[in-house]
């Protein structure tokens, strides 16, 4: 089939990838020439693992194309996909649909026969009744039907989460938008997926009750953690012992620093405001949003309590400043709070991150840059493991406590077991677990 994909940003552009490796015929679109540009030339606006190959095998193959002309991309498509952002709107934290309605009108505007306009982006309950409202009376002349594709994807693992999903949600309102989004995922469909087909507006929610459970059991977890720290249980035990029942299931269930990142953060906000409106508060999720705020800034606090109570004057070593290893994206990590917890005490802070270094530099500008990880840590007053990136997973800690001018390792993500970084004489504190304090 013949797609088209607005917006070649992270959804956008895997969703396009994987869709023409599938065999369709993609275009992908975004008003911003520089991108466009680069990635004609084989440059990825983003980082994760495998996308560089996967575009280059379908654009050689003929099936991939990127564009900043969307009527002659749209013209002649079975289905268009808006992908575009649905960021946080400023001053009241719905989300800021003005990019999804305006895609909307100008493929209505360059649609030139019968048509399937598919909501990709993350929307809150109604926003495809505002779609087909939009592109009916653009084009009254065509027959044009909405569709809701809500993605799954997760960074770092986002193209095999989009060819083996746990399932594909599509709400269709139309005998005719099934049929076309079957055939769309014909190629899952074959090997046993479960294509769920519900309405649009329950789609529009199963996306963010999905992003909203998965936030709470991250925020759980974490709270679990503390009250493990205080009572002298182990978090980690306690999470293999909880997750192994399958009511519960044993993903996210890792104690950290907070979630982050591009959909947690903005999509428990907005499923929150979502609630205010229909006046169906939901006060689990406002509890969820409020501890995960609290808590990123709290890792600052810890680190700061590992160095004795004073950081003022101390450098302090931060390895992984992205919300989550295999990707480049800051947005909402847990580093951003974190740092300004050290520097508002008095500390420096040097950083680093195999992925991530450019758009940290953009948004944390006081934090001086190292080249490794060892570089980081040199002459430093103490060391947090932020990120878990498999780099820093086997670190030579007789070397890093040979580095550090105090032997403080505190590690946000409990990768080392307990008592091993004290064999090599560092003072060890992880997240809730006894003797690492």
């Amino acid at each position: 089939m013949r797609l088209a994909i607005i917006g070649s940003g992270y959804v956008g552009l895997v969703s396009g990838a994987c869709f023409s490796d599938f065999g369709h015929s993609v275009a992908c679109v975004d008003l911003d020439e520089a991108k466009i540009k680069a990635l004609e030339a084989g440059v990825m606006p983003i980082y994760e693992p495998g996308l560089d190959q996967l575009v280059e095998r379908n654009v050689r193959d003929g099936r991939l194309a990127f564009s900043t002309d969307l009527k002659t991309s749209v013209a002649g498509a079975d289905a268009v996909f808006i992908a575009v952002g649905t960021p946080s709107r400023r001053g009241d934290g719905h989300a800021d649909l003005s990019y999804v309605y305006a895609a909307a009108a100008d493929v209505a505007r360059a649609a030139t026969g019968p048509l399937v306009v598919v909501t990709k982006s993350t929307v809150p309950v109604g926003a495809g009744d505002e779609v087909e409202r939009i592109v009916r009376e653009s084009r009254p002349d065509l027959d044009i039907h909405v569709a809701s594709n809500p993605e799954f994807l997760r960074e770092g693992a986002a193209i095999s989460d989009f060819k083996h999903p746990d399932r594909v949600v599509v709400g269709v309102e139309s005998e005719r938008a099934r049929n076309v989004m079957a055939a769309i995922y014909r190629p899952l469909a074959l090997n046993g997926l479960p294509m769920v087909f519900v309405a649009r507006r329950t789609a529009e929610m199963i996306k963010y009750a999905a992003n909203a459970f998965l936030a709470t059991k991250i925020t759980f977890i974490n709270e679990i953690a503390d009250l493990c720290e205080a009572a002298g249980a182990n978090v980690q035990d306690v999470a293999r012992g909880i997750g192994l029942d399958g009511r519960i299931g044993s993903k996210f269930l890792h104690a950290g620093p907070g979630y982050g990142g591009s959909c947690f953060p903005k999509d428990t906000v907005a499923l929150v405001k979502t609630g205010h409106d229909f006046e169906a508060p939901l006060r689990i999720v406002e509890t969820v949003v409020s501890v995960n705020d609290q808590r990123k800034r709290a890792m600052g606090r810890k680190i700061i309590a590992a160095c004795g109570g004073a950081v003022r004057g101390k450098t302090i070593a931060l390895l992984g400043l992205t919300f989550k290893p295999n990707t480049d994206d800051m947005r909402e990590a847990p580093s951003l709070a974190i740092v300004q917890a050290l520097l508002d005490a008095g500390a420096r802070v040097r950083g680093y991150d195999p992925a991530g270094m450019e758009q940290a530099r953009a948004l944390m500008p006081e934090v001086d840059y190292a080249a490794s990880a060892y570089d980081c840590v040199e002459g430093a007053h103490a060391v947090a493991l932020l990120t878990e990136w498999d780099e820093f997973r086997a670190l030579d800690l007789g070397r890093i406590k040979t580095l550090l001018a105090e032997p403080v390792l505190v590690d946000l993500r409990n990768v080392y077991p307990v008592g091993e970084a004290e064999r090599y004489g560092l003072n060890y504190v992880s997240i809730g677990r006894p003797g690492a304090r």
